[in-house]
């Protein structure tokens, strides 16, 4: 088959080149964004008297057409056609015979594929916020649910000082908020449009970018005809983004996983959740968890590819541009695919209460209001807290806790004690005392439950 470049050359290439060069078994998913693009491209060419208004009605309505048969079906794309751009035009040219040459008048695929992959990506960073704010809003209503109830907080991953389960979720909500953040950022630098600028230097035709950008929702346009066709930092952002809430995602899998093992068992997942073993009847496996762990890797890999490929490339097009578009559509796809299951997974997950009181109280949690309890009373920290050190190592040596002491075993150590000294250390009291804001306390929790309501607006 000849090909619509044909001129320079025959248009006829071997068939293992063919299938090398092809891009229309994965760009074929922006047929939508190609085609609404093209109705505001041929509205563009009649407003500056390009093209007649009767070819422009033409153009659009064969376009809507064309667009109405890929949704219903009833239009199957041709995988032989070298990309969505050719395929669109090919069957716009074979329904509307010479109107549908027209089409192209003052644009380049250069700049119709940078058109199409913003708009499409653009889309895509809704979704995934949407997403976003679905699972802060599970993890926030999980937050509330167990907001007193008391865990152990780990540094280093052993057991630090006393909090609630409710706050140790909150540091989830603010993460992805921030992410929130990221993707607004970036859909913000996204939203230049390209076209207009076609294949690297513009065109002597008088036409209004402005309006094609406006027509499409654009914020501006890409200044910069070389810029606007070459680059793809805006992919590479996107992924960057991208990779960033995954991490968030892995660190919080790799948290329900630790939890949910027998060795803690602070959580029960849903078994809609888990899978089983098919040798080992007792197991109850995290695998959804484990599988976004793993996909986390999958997404920095996406992100990598496309910085190496940017890397060396002269301006302005070359083909290497269209490895882009499977790195960024994997990346787009996992994550909403991630996301998803999350929502699911944290909104069926129950905690178990008394497990995580029970693991509060050992490895002695209350150490540090141990040591504010004496300086309380007017000993310096630093001696406050060589006393509850060597109190700590007595209560090792004897198979004892804190609050399992006397009075007369703590006064061993500094007359300081009296008998307040039991409520201070309670793990309760511990947690109530963390009044600073963003602390532990269940009144900063609630606070930063509001706050990231109201900026959810939900």
């Amino acid at each position: 088959m000849a090909k619509m470049w044909a001129g320079r050359t025959a248009g006829i290439t071997d068939k293992i080149a063919d299938d090398f060069n092809s891009s229309i078994s994965f760009d074929s998913r922006m047929y939508r964004q190609d085609i609404t693009g093209s109705m505001a491209h041929a509205a563009m060419l009649a407003n500056q008297g390009i093209i007649t208004r009767e070819d422009a009605d033409t153009l659009i309505a064969g376009l809507e057409t064309i667009l109405q048969d890929l949704d219903s079906g009833a239009l199957a794309i041709d995988l032989d056609c070298e990309d969505i751009h050719m395929f669109v035009e090919q069957v716009l040219t074979e329904r509307l015979g010479d109107v549908g040459k027209k089409l192209h008048t003052a644009r380049s695929r250069n700049d119709q594929v940078a058109l199409d992959i913003r708009m499409y990506l653009r889309d895509q960073v809704d979704e995934i916020s949407d997403l976003l704010k679905d699972l802060t809003s599970v993890v926030t209503a999980k937050a509330e649910e167990y907001k007193a109830t008391i865990m152990p907080g780990y540094t280093h991953l052993q057991r630090a000082q006393p909090i609630t389960f409710g706050h140790h979720l909150m540091a989830y909500a603010m993460m992805f908020l921030r992410d929130l953040d990221r993707l607004a950022d970036c859909r913000k630098r996204m939203n230049q449009s390209p076209i207009g600028c076609c294949a690297l230097a513009g065109t002597t035709y008088e036409t209004d970018r402005y309006f094609e950008a406006k027509e499409l929702g654009f914020d501006s346009i890409c200044l910069n005809s070389l810029d606007g066709v070459s680059d793809r930092d805006f992919c590479v952002e996107l992924m960057s983004a991208i990779s960033v809430a995954m991490m968030h995602l892995s660190r919080f899998s790799e948290e329900i996983i630790l939890w949910s093992s027998w060795e803690f068992k602070f959580v029960e997942l849903s078994d809609a959740y888990t899978t089983g073993s098919s040798i080992m009847p007792q197991k109850k496996n995290p695998d959804m968890a484990e599988l976004v762990r793993g996909k986390t890797g999958r997404v920095y890999g996406d992100l990598m590819a496309l910085l190496t490929t940017l890397k060396g490339l002269p301006l302005a097009y070359n083909k290497d541009m269209q490895e882009d578009k499977e790195s960024i559509f994997d990346a787009c796809d996992t994550i909403k695919m991630c996301l998803k299951v999350f929502v699911g997974m944290v909104d069926t997950l129950k905690a178990i209460p008394e497990n995580m009181m029970k693991a509060a109280q050992q490895g002695f949690i209350n150490a540090t209001d141990l040591a504010d309890y004496l300086v309380k009373k007017g000993l310096p920290f630093r001696a406050a807290y060589k006393i509850s050190g060597s109190i700590v190592a007595y209560c090792i040596q004897n198979n004892k806790v804190l609050e399992s002491m006397t009075l007369e075993e703590y006064q061993e150590f500094s007359d300081i004690f009296q008998q307040d000294v039991y409520e201070d250390i309670s793990l309760e009291a511990c947690v109530s005392k963390r009044i600073s804001v963003g602390g532990t306390s269940v009144e900063s929790v609630e606070m930063q439950i509001k706050y990231v309501n109201e900026v959810l607006g939900r």
